[in-house]
């Protein structure tokens, strides 16, 4: 038998792909809105955010140009920090303006509440801290927030500079399927 040519199996792959198209059913686009608390303690009892690197130079701070924090910070329903728990902040941010004012955020806000267990949010962006309002991109998702895209406008509602301890009101609002 002689060899197939892709250009007389083409016809034959089209007339078969035609029922799945047909079958396939669009996904509609949702939009959410969320608020919630992330609980940044980097000192006294139970801190959630560590310094990991900085400029060996300098002392590590988080008024310091090029110091890099872990963080695995609490979401909460309000600003209570005993409050409900709906998830959690996992990733880094970094001092990355040379006269400390700035953050860029890598962030995977992790959902745990029954709702939305399992899903998350993907954040990157500049964070203006010492601003009181600033916003952040939510750049994908997973679970129920799958290829999710928007922002999520941050405002600190208490400060600790000395202690670097901070509690910011997240409001989100993204796209996803």
């Amino acid at each position: 038998m002689a060899p197939t040519s892709l250009a007389t199996a083409m016809p034959l792959l089209l007339l078969l792909a035609i029922p799945i198209c047909l079958e396939a059913k669009p996904h509609k686009l949702k939009q959410t809105n969320m608020v919630f608390y992330m609980q940044d303690w980097e000192s006294g009892a139970n801190t959630t955010a560590i310094m990991v690197a900085g400029n060996t130079k300098r002392r590590w701070y988080i008024l310091e140009f090029g110091t890099i924090f872990a963080t695995d910070d609490a979401l909460t329903e309000s600003i209570d920090r005993n409050s409900t728990q709906v998830g959690r902040a996992h990733g880094i941010y970094v001092n990355s303006a040379l006269g400390g004012s700035d953050l860029h955020l890598l962030m995977s806000l992790v959902f745990t509440n029954k709702e939305y267990n399992g899903s998350t949010l993907q954040i990157q962006g500049a964070d203006r801290f010492l601003h009181k309002y600033r916003e952040v991109s939510v750049v994908s998702g997973t679970g129920k927030f799958r290829f999710a895209r928007g922002y999520a406008t941050l405002e600190t509602v208490y400060l600790d500079i000395p202690g670097s301890n901070a509690i910011i009101r997240w409001n989100v609002t993204f796209l996803h399927y």
